[in-house]
Order: C-alpha cells, then structure tokens, then sequence
C-alpha cells in the first residue's frame, strides 16, 4: 500500500505534529491495521478506502483506535489532495465521528469538525497530583480540559504519566481514547494548549486537532470571539487556524510532506 509521512499544522519539515497516512484498496483486519500503527509508531495513522465521492476514515495510535483525529485527518486530506485528488477543492471522510470535510484554501487546510463544548467538573485528584496544582479549572468534554493560570505554566508542566493515567477511573472517562487538554491565554496569540493521552499511549501529542474541538467553544466563549490563533506549546510546535462555528467548529493549518513509500504486508 502507499504510504506517506506529513507534519501537520506547520509549514516546514520536523515541526507540528507528524502523521502517517496509508491508502488502501480494500479494509484489511483490525489486527493488521493496528500492527501497521505499532510498526509506524507514531501518535496516529489515518487509513482511508475511497467509496464513491467520499473516503472512509480511520485513526489508530500505536495501541487503539479512535473516534476522532485532527493532524491525521489534515494529513490523509494534503496527500489526497497532492497525490490522487489533485482538482479537488473539497474533500469528504466518513468516520466514526460522522462526516469530516477538509477544504484547500491556497496553502492551507480548514477542517469542519464537530465541536464538543465542555462543562464544568470536579478538581480531579489525579490531576491536581500529576502535574503538582493547586488552583486550576477543571472541565470534561470527550476529553478532559484544565486551564491554567498562564502560558508559562502550560510551558513548564511536567506531568507524571502514571499518575496522570489514573484520572480515568476518577473522571469515569468510558474508554482509553481521551486525552488531557491544558490551555491558558497566550501572550500572541488568543489561547496555547498542551495534550496528554497517556491512556491511548500518547504521553505528549505534538499538535492536537481533537483538542480544538473542545478548546475553541472555551475560548470563544471566554475571549467573546468566533476566529481566534492559537499555539499548541509541545518540543515541535504548531500553529492552529479557529473558528466558532456553533455547533461545527473550523480547524485550519499547513502541512509539509516529509515521506513518500510503500508498505508490504
């Protein structure tokens, strides 16, 4: 099958979030889709089948699948776009999530995604003890979002991992695919964030689409704006393209390609 490798939500190679994409003829087993994940080892693979004038979509982390992925999303879209979709201006993904679509808009990719508007929750003890806090918003959504008292504390949060883990039971989380925003306002741009999903075998995501779509119904709200920047504040970096659309929210970046092959099973 083709493979690729792009970085997501950055203009240049080594930066956001990498992701690989695989283009299938046909579905191939669970199992061998998640050993394809393993063997890649990176925080997703998207895997896409075209069925007419839509793709099916599916993400695997190294461990799991899940119901929602942004970067790999916006990567399987750059590829289609480059490689196979290349007058397309539009494209349409069936997921568990329900339909996705990515539109190219010169250089850059805006995701329409559903947004999952949180609602407050208890201080979560696993929380307060994995990154050492005492004064902190709790917020549950699919995932788990904490805002912080400022940039500067996003940037230095040290998190225990196996602390942090235990937070499932305590929040009653249902499965192993949630993940733990940390945001604060930004110093330029409206909001920065930071994601956690040791539980799906992600300590630290790069660049996190899915996190967006809790983040911006809380920043919009907060900040009294639909289209807001933001900064995801991991090792590699990446900027991120919002929109408060109600109930749809919009996600845009750029991608840069940094692998093209083939792999054999």
């Amino acid at each position: 099958m083709k493979y690729y490798v792009v970085d997501v939500f950055t203009n240049k190679t080594f930066g956001g979030n990498p992701a690989g994409v695989c283009l299938l003829e046909e579905w191939l087993s669970d199992e061998i889709l998640q050993s394809i994940a393993m063997e890649n080892n990176l925080s997703e693979t998207a895997f896409l089948v075209k069925r007419g004038d839509c793709y099916d979509l599916r993400w695997f982390t190294p461990e799991i699948e899940i119901d929602l992925c942004g970067h790999a999303t916006m990567g399987g879209a750059y590829v289609l776009f480059s490689f196979t979709e290349t007058t397309a201006d539009v494209l349409r993904f069936s997921t568990q999530s329900g339909i996705l679509t990515v539109e190219r808009k010169g250089d850059m990719l805006l995701m329409d995604f559903p947004s999952r508007p949180a609602v407050p929750a208890p201080k979560y003890k696993a929380i307060a003890d994995a990154f050492s806090l005492r004064d902190f918003e709790m917020h549950k959504s699919a995932d788990l979002l904490v805002v912080l008292e400022s940039e500067e504390a996003v940037r230095q949060a040290r998190p225990d991992i196996e602390t942090l883990k235990r937070v499932k039971t305590e929040a009653g989380m249902p499965d192993d695919s949630f993940g733990v925003i940390i945001t604060a306002p930004g110093t330029d741009c409206d909001f920065v964030s930071r994601f956690f999903a040791p539980n799906a075998g992600i300590n630290e995501d790069p660049v996190t689409g899915r996190a967006h779509c809790v983040l911006i119904p809380y920043w919009g709200k907060k900040l009294g704006k639909k289209t807001l920047a933001a900064r995801q504040l991991s090792k590699r970096g990446g900027q991120i393209w919002c929109e408060d659309a109600g109930e749809r929210v919009k996600i845009g970046g750029k991608v840069s390609l940094y692998l093209t092959g083939e792999i054999r099973v």
